[in-house]
């Protein structure tokens, strides 16, 4: 069994005892996290505000070296971190799995190196001239979830660094290995205190809450539920936190009458059981014409039929498990539920341990529970609907509003509905696509500010104007 280590001040940290990190395709122990507190938790804030002032005064260009060679090194061990996140998260090696992870961790960290923030000259004649400045705002606390280990941890941290800032970055407990690793490798090139983690399994001492509530954090980004991020936002108050939120998503999709099934099928597919499902941006409601419903429920079951389900270290598997009891009975809840509402067509039983079968069930509507709230997991409602303006309407009724789209053979007609959509996302013909030159976040329940691109760089910095 291996034991990771935490990372402060750019030493190694073991805290006093240490907790299981299970492999939920197999019940095995993948290895062991250190278990910390509030002592280590004030060690890593106290490291990140000590080396903030010397990271902070950094030339622009400076930074973006450093950022390179971070981004190089994260690059070359990208097949070791992989096999990490397969152990701890379950999602295969293979397909839309951990080394596909892993490339969209180097393209993030690529791309957010290369971005930079000049000034911005406000005006400058006769009357004065008037500079508008983005300065760091200081000790960065991220709080990752356990979908997307090390991925995630990717778009917290580097946009973090790029801009002057350093981090205290905290993984979900059914996850922290590979973010305890990739710490550990970053800090290779990185001053000491630039980027600590610390971690714990939150059965006692609440790590996450005290991080949001801690008077040296001044920002706190994460990615996790709507119920959660509330109480992010509470606990932040203290200090006037600055706050990214990227939160929970029940995204619609709409299909409209004169689009093709076959075409259609294999992005419907992954939109939605992408990552088992396990993803806030996922298709998680199907909404379809009248006229073309059966045919889409039919090419949708075939397809989802010739996927490969099974242990994510066996190079034939496409989908794992679901990654832990908890989410595994969500899901098996909201399914048994549904059976008694609608019509099963594919999966609707758990499997053996935590792996549950693609599940599609059609005959189901607003306000049955597997449409309404976020399964996140490897179950589809397809909803029938009659009429586009009561498609926009249903598609619309959630509280939720991070991503939508829309599948036609009209790009414009597409357009129309997609613009009409309550959403911070629309994508035609295609769901979850984000890109890392995107800004992306959520509208109503679903987040505060934005990730991505020079908008979601800006979110790491303050203004500060100049006057002369």
């Amino acid at each position: 069994m291996t034991f990771y280590s935490a990372i402060i001040d750019g030493a190694s940290v073991t805290g006093e005892a240490g907790f299981a990190v299970l492999n939920p395709a197999t019940g095995e122990v993948a290895g062991r996290a250190p278990n910390m507190g509030g002592a280590e938790l004030d060690q890593a804030v106290e490291a990140a505000r000590a080396a903030f002032l010397a990271w902070s005064a950094r030339s622009d260009e400076d930074l973006q070296r450093m950022c390179a060679a971070v981004t190089s090194r994260i690059e070359e061990h990208a097949g070791e971190l992989a096999d990490i996140i397969t152990r701890e998260q379950g999602k295969p090696l293979n397909g839309l799995g951990s080394r596909w992870e892993m490339g969209g961790a180097v393209a993030w960290a690529g791309y957010t190196t290369a971005l930079s923030v000049p000034v911005k000259v406000l005006q400058d004649n006769s009357e004065g001239r008037v500079e508008l400045h983005r300065k760091p705002i200081g000790v960065v606390g991220s709080i990752t979830p356990w979908n997307f280990p090390v991925m995630i941890a990717i778009w917290h941290i580097m946009p973090a660094l790029r801009t002057g800032n350093t981090v205290v970055i905290k993984p979900s407990p059914l996850t922290p290995l590979s973010t305890l690793r990739l710490v550990e490798i970053i800090n290779e090139v990185l001053p000491p205190g630039v980027l600590n983690v610390v971690t714990s399994d939150d059965k006692g001492f609440n790590l996450g809450a005290a991080m949001a509530a801690h008077p040296g954090i001044n920002k706190i980004v994460f990615t996790g539920s709507s119920a959660t991020g509330q109480k992010v936002m509470q606990s932040a108050a203290g200090n006037m936190k600055r706050l990214t939120l990227e939160l929970g998503g029940n995204d619609a999709g709409i299909v409209l009458p004169d689009a093709d099934p076959k075409a259609i099928v294999e992005g419907l597919f992954w939109g939605a059981f992408i990552n088992n499902g396990q993803t806030c941006a996922a298709l998680k409601r199907l909404y379809v014409h009248d006229s073309i419903h059966d045919a889409v429920c039919e090419a949708l079951v075939d397809y989802a039929r010739a996927i490969p389900v099974g242990n994510g270290m066996e190079e034939t598997s496409v989908l794992g498990p679901v990654q832990n009891s908890m989410q595994f009975d969500k899901v098996s809840r909201l399914v048994a539920d549904a059976t008694t509402r609608g019509k099963v067509l594919l999966g609707g039983a758990p499997g053996e341990g935590l792996f549950y079968p693609p599940t599609i069930i059609s005959g189901l509507k607003n306000g049955d529970p597997l449409v309404d709230e976020e399964q996140f997991g490897p179950a589809l409602p397809v909803i029938r609907y009659h009429d586009v303006e009561e498609a926009i309407a249903l598609a619309n009724d959630s509280p939720n509003g991070l991503g939508g789209s829309v599948w036609s053979s009209d790009i414009a007609a597409a357009k129309a509905v997609a613009s009409r959509m309550a959403c911070g996302s629309v994508w035609i013909n295609k769901h979850g696509a984000i890109q890392p030159n995107v800004p992306f976040g959520g509208v109503k329940s679903s987040g505060l500010g934005v990730e991505f691109a020079e908008e979601g760089l800006l979110e790491y910095t303050d203004i500060q104007v100049v006057f002369s």
